[in-house]
């Protein structure tokens, strides 16, 4: 007997995918993708044309239509999500302003960030749940449109990754409170948007004019266009629901927006996060998101970087990619005989400032030993942020999951495990995005996301004998980076 099928899509700061899993079973009937061409641009840019969107967009529904056959009319519904803040703008025609979307991970509005920051930001912490950063909507309109000349009027319609895909797909605009709450632009307190930080970022005139309707996810939005249908071999008129920010679909997937675990995603953001009950005083975290329930919070400790400072060293010492930089690694000991890395390739972290660097290296070091420190330094810096969280009571000590790309190679996973001296949850489903995507689908269509698609996961154990050893590790990285604070600091400042 046939069992429905639905479709989840997933927009990362890397790549597109587009996914089929079967009702019931959870499987993963067929997958398609691949890398998305961001251009790296002079002062920290990030940026993705809207071509590239669009083609890579299709050319992944295209190839999972083609892998399910005639199964593809089993297909009920589908759902995007993706990486949230960046800047993804409309002008007065719905295209993309300027032809393009700019990533989370661009730095170039950091000093704007900085200023505002100074002036605004523990009433907008209190407002929104996070301080001014450099990779947020409304900070890189006024920066790359010019907020005190007024060209950030052009921008008629302001969306979220997610959202531009469902642009594309249904030809309608809206969003969801995840996505707006992560970018620090919606009252925690009401739900709705908020003036204060639009008046903060220099760009009020938004708020009249170009902001979404934000609907719950799983409402279904619209339904899949007969030309995009035609032009990738899906039904027409295939149901199109709103999804969430990636990571609050990851999370849904695994269950852990209502087990309460911790989640450590290894993607190209360091993301540390935990679902649990709205707090005042509010604690004191990397951001604090509402994402639908009034009564629950996502509590986030992030960094810019994470598998990024993989992907890095990739590119820069010519490793054939992320997996082999991983292999070189393993090859040195714990410790890279006492090189040290500072994973901040994208800037941002736990200090205003902060830089990515190594520290300790010596004339005996090499690829390996560099690999190492890299590799080190991105799962220390995981679990630096998740023992911030359980420091605050935030999260079930002892009960972790690891997502994300990284988390596919079991070694870091373990590591992680170590560095925490507790068992860490990982899936076996890399593609947890496009999971809790598909499960706002199945949800669009009066289906239980948990019954539809279920996740298995395997519970991976610290490395026997080595406790001590990462234990020392952990505490020597948490004190080289507050001991880096004054660099961080200095570096900073504006050149003379």
């Amino acid at each position: 007997m046939k069992t429905d099928i639905f479709l989840g899509i997933d927009m990362g700061s890397t790549g597109l995918k587009a996914v089929a899993f079967e009702a019931g079973t959870g499987a993963t009937l067929a997958a398609a993708g691949g890398a998305l061409p961001y251009a790296h641009l002079p002062g920290g840019g990030c940026e993705l044309s809207a071509d590239a969107i669009e083609s890579a967009l299709m050319q992944a529904l295209r190839g999972v239509a083609a892998q399910l056959g005639p199964r593809v009319a089993d297909i009920r519904a589908l759902c995007c999500t993706g990486h949230g803040a960046g800047l993804y703008a409309l002008d007065g025609q719905g295209r993309l302003l300027e032809g393009r979307a700019v990533a989370s991970t661009d730095q170039r509005a950091s000093a704007r960030a900085r200023a505002v920051a100074a002036q605004w930001g523990d009433a907008l912490y209190q407002e929104v749940g996070c301080r001014p950063w450099s990779g947020q909507p409304s900070l890189v309109a006024a920066q790359l449109f010019d907020a005190q000349a007024g060209g950030y009027r052009a921008i008629r319609q302001l969306l979220f990754a997610k959202d531009y895909l469902s642009l594309l797909l249904c030809g309608e605009i809206a969003t969801d409170a995840s996505d707006a709450s992560t970018a620090g632009l919606l009252s925690l307190q009401s739900g709705e948007w908020s003036v204060l930080a639009f008046e903060a970022a220099g760009v009020s005139d938004l708020m009249a004019r170009a902001l979404p309707p934000i609907v719950p996810a799983g409402t279904v939005i619209g339904r899949l266009l007969p030309a995009r249908a035609a032009a990738c071999g899906l039904p027409v008129g295939l149901p199109v629901a709103m999804g969430a920010i990636d990571l609050l679909a990851s999370l849904s997937a695994v269950g852990a927006v209502k087990s309460g675990h911790a989640v450590a995603v290894f993607g190209t953001w360091c993301v540390n996060a935990v679902v649990a009950p709205a707090r005042e005083p509010k604690p004191e975290v990397g951001a604090i998101v509402r994402h639908g329930p009034p009564e629950q919070r996502l509590y986030l400790e992030n960094s810019p970087s994470s598998m990024a400072n993989v992907a890095w060293l990739a590119r820069t010492l010519q490793f054939a990619d992320a997996a082999a930089v991983v292999d070189c690694a393993m090859s040195a000991p714990l410790g890279a005989q006492g090189l040290r890395f500072l994973p901040f390739i994208n800037g941002g972290g736990v200090a205003l400032g902060a830089t990515a660097g190594f520290v300790g290296l010596k004339g005996h070091h090499g690829r390996a030993h560099m690999a190492r420190a890299v590799v080190d330094a991105v799962v220390a810096l995981h679990a630096w942020h998740l023992k911030r969280h359980a420091a605050r009571g935030l999260g079930a000590p002892g009960r972790v999951a690891a997502l994300g790309g990284g988390a596919r190679d079991p070694r870091l996973v373990r590591l992680l495990a170590g560095f925490l001296g507790v068992a860490v949850e990982r899936c076996g489903d890399d593609e947890t995005g496009a999971r809790g995507a598909a499960g706002y689908a199945a949800r669009s269509q009066g289906l239980c996301a948990d019954d539809a698609l279920p996740v298995r996961c395997e519970t991976v154990e610290p490395e026997a004998g080595a406790a001590q050893a990462h234990a020392d590790f952990q505490a020597g990285f948490d004190a080289l980076i507050a001991s880096m604070a004054p660099a961080f600091e200095h570096l900073a400042r504006p050149a003379r």
